[in-house]
């Protein structure tokens, strides 16, 4: 007799339910499909061919963990049905108290989880599961298998000590080239060794580096200090890469401009410092545009160096700056290709501190002084674009800090692609993709001390860069060669080529104004000194405080320029009693809130107070815009050199 329908459907039924008590009793997947090679006792390893979509956890664990946790599910299903059944009321409290602390207990590990893995899971997102990806391929394992089953990947595997353990395919039809490569690139290594193991049930290859740059670099050391006296002028020492390799850049040859951005706490006033102290050295001469004030106090009293801490100031030193570059590039012209470059002048570093806050605070001082017919951008922002765009040519260097070098902040993106340097130190992931596109992948940022990242020609330099004290970098800058002497009232009086008519015989002494290679009396006759063929420098109008009115660099007329030169006779020593003032008198009228002591400890004590004009008697008499210049540039608070500090104790 046939077989019913309903007979058919019944052994179906009784053998499917034997077959799923079957798989649920033997740890076995419930669909009956195998996706992993986890066995009942073994932790699987690798995903199996044709396993299709993504394979979580659970299937890599060995079949009796799977079946004690259905069981254990079942029994508890169980258990309540039957306690329900017997004392509803009993189970019910039960439940509704139960139920509550469980939820609170699963919230609160859950919430500890989250925020205790939460670097685990960057690292997964970031480095685990892009280098699986690429590995897929060349190892020959199914997309689907879950990257943590094969790649051990500690969250310090940039560090010196640290192993990386990859578990390779048992049948070993990879190319060993490939997956190397492919690992250097993804986890952005550099100087890492590959020991490969193939005998065994568990081939693998373990990743270690093998050289990175030396833990600390400093001055003192003996070694370090002979590296700094051996390199060349033009290629100040930065610091050591790994194999104690020198790391420089040469400012006359491959890169004019360095950009130095890192986040805070990064050691972007001690990469300055530990440059501009080597060029000042050798005889350059430095501006420290520095609108948070005292990031360098190692440079007052500096020789060379002028310090502008004012915006009113950074404002006019760039746009004297700009002049400058200006008279160079005609007198590069003139001289010609065969020409010394030192003969258009001595060397100038710029160092333009925290350019983000620095560019809005002179975008605002410009829109608060200019005039009608005055142009809309501001001219010291003109100023530094030109300065970036002159070049190694006429010798002057911008080195620029930023915690965030965007191309809005920088005035263009045309404006940072002059740092064909760039030194990166605590980077985000966004600052290195915004700033060296071109080095991928990015190499993982460290919060070692003094570790940064030198990228030159498209390469990147884990290096760790010199430090020097402040005393250090001091006493290096002051023992170096001096740059060409700065020309005095007396000198420009009775030189030969006439002194621009609109410029104060005061603006050229060194450390209140441009030193002598900025002036125009400089210029030798066979490359147009003395004519309106060079931009001169503004006139520091009479303004208040010797501000003045406008940013914008005219040329005077050759004719004022020979009145100027006949009509000027100045007795060294001495000026007129109209335009100085002794120090009680300046106390009087420009710093009535201060003390005549606490003028004379300044003079006495701070390496920036202005030199003395000439004497009136026994008193010495100084020029009113000088000590105004003092005033708005010395440091504030705290300083034991500082008007301030004497103020207070008056």
């Amino acid at each position: 007799m046939a077989r019913s329908e309903f007979d058919r459907q019944i052994e179906e039924s009784i053998e499917a339910a034997i077959t799923g008590i079957g798989r649920l009793l033997s740890g076995r997947e419930m669909d009956g499909v195998q996706r992993t090679d986890a066995t009942f006792f073994k932790r699987g390893s690798r995903v199996l061919d044709g396993a299709d979509g993504r394979v979580g956890p659970w299937a890599y664990r060995p079949g009796w963990q799977r079946a004690a946790a259905r069981v254990t599910g079942l029994g508890a299903i169980g258990a309540g049905g039957w306690s329900y059944w017997t004392d509803p009321e009993q189970t019910l409290q039960v439940l509704q108290y139960g139920v509550g602390a469980a939820g609170g207990l699963l919230l609160t590990g859950g919430l500890v989880h989250a925020v205790r893995n939460r670097g685990q899971r960057e690292l997964m997102r970031e480095w685990i599961e892009p280098l699986h990806l690429a590995l897929a391929g060349p190892l020959g394992i199914p997309a689907a298998t879950r990257p943590r089953s094969y790649l051990h990947i500690p969250a310090n595997f940039s560090d010196d000590d640290a192993e990386i353990r990859i578990d390779l395919p048992v049948d070993l039809t990879f190319n060993e080239q490939v997956v190397a490569e492919m690992v250097i690139k993804k986890l952005a290594l550099q100087g890492v060794s590959f020991s490969w193991k193939y005998d065994g049930r568990k081939p693998h290859v373990t990743v270690k580096k093998v050289h990175r740059p030396p833990s600390k670099v400093v001055f003192t050391d003996p070694k370090v200090r002979e590296l700094v006296q051996k390199v060349p002028e033009s290629a100040p020492l930065i610091g050591l890469e790994r194999g104690q390799k020198v790391v420089s850049v040469d400012l006359d040859a491959e890169s004019p401009h360095v950009l130095v951005s890192a986040g805070t706490g990064g050691g972007k006033s001690v990469i300055l410092r530990t440059i501009a102290s080597q060029l000042i050295h050798h005889g350059a001469h430095a501006y420290i545009l520095d609108f948070k004030r005292v990031s360098h106090l190692w440079a007052r009293g500096v020789k060379n160096v002028e310090y502008c801490r004012d915006i009113a100031d950074i404002h006019d030193a760039l746009i004297r700056l700009g002049a400058e570059g200006r008279r160079r590039i005609h007198a590069a012209e003139q001289l010609g290709d065969d020409a010394d470059p030192s003969e258009v002048g001595p060397r100038i570093v710029i160092l333009l501190e925290e350019i983000n806050a620095t560019m809005k605070q002179l975008t605002r001082y410009w829109e608060k002084i200019k005039e009608k017919g005055d142009p809309k951008v501001s001219p010291a922002v003109d100023a530094l674009a030109e300065i970036l765009f002159m070049g190694r040519a006429v010798r002057l260097h911008v080195l620029l800090v930023a915690q965030s070098a965007t191309a809005r902040a920088l005035g263009g993106p045309e404006m940072r692609e002059n740092f064909a340097t760039r030194i990166l130190a605590r980077y985000t992931q966004n600052a290195w993709r915004m700033l060296v596109p071109e080095v991928q992948p990015a190499p993982k940022s460290t919060r070692h001390i003094g570790r940064a990242q030198v990228v030159l020609g498209g390469v990147a330099h884990e290096t760790q860069v010199m430090f020097m004290s402040d005393a250090e970098a001091r006493a290096w800058a002051m023992a170096g060669t001096s740059g060409p002497p700065a020309v005095t009232p007396e000198k420009a009086a009775t030189s030969q080529t006439p002194r621009l008519p609109d410029e104060p015989a005061h603006q050229a002494k060194q450390g209140g104004h441009l030193p002598a290679p900025l002036r125009e009396t400089d210029i030798p006759a066979e490359l147009g000194g003395g004519t309106s063929q060079l931009e001169a420098v503004p006139a520091a109008a009479a303004e208040e405080g010797g501000r003045p009115q406008r940013g914008t660099v005219s040329e005077p007329p050759a004719a004022a320029a020979g009145e100027a030169a006949a009509g000027e006779q100045e007795v060294p020593g001495k000026v007129a009693e109209a335009e100085v003032l002794t120090l009680r008198q300046a106390q009087e009228q420009l710093f009535p809130h201060l003390t005549l002591a606490a003028l004379r400890k300044a003079r006495t004590d701070d390496p920036d107070f202005p030199k003395n004009a000439g004497k009136k008697g026994t008193q010495m008499l100084y020029r009113p815009d000088d000590l105004l210049k003092w005033a708005r540039n010395r440091p504030k608070g705290g300083m034991g050199t500082t008007v301030d500090g004497e103020a207070g104790a008056s």
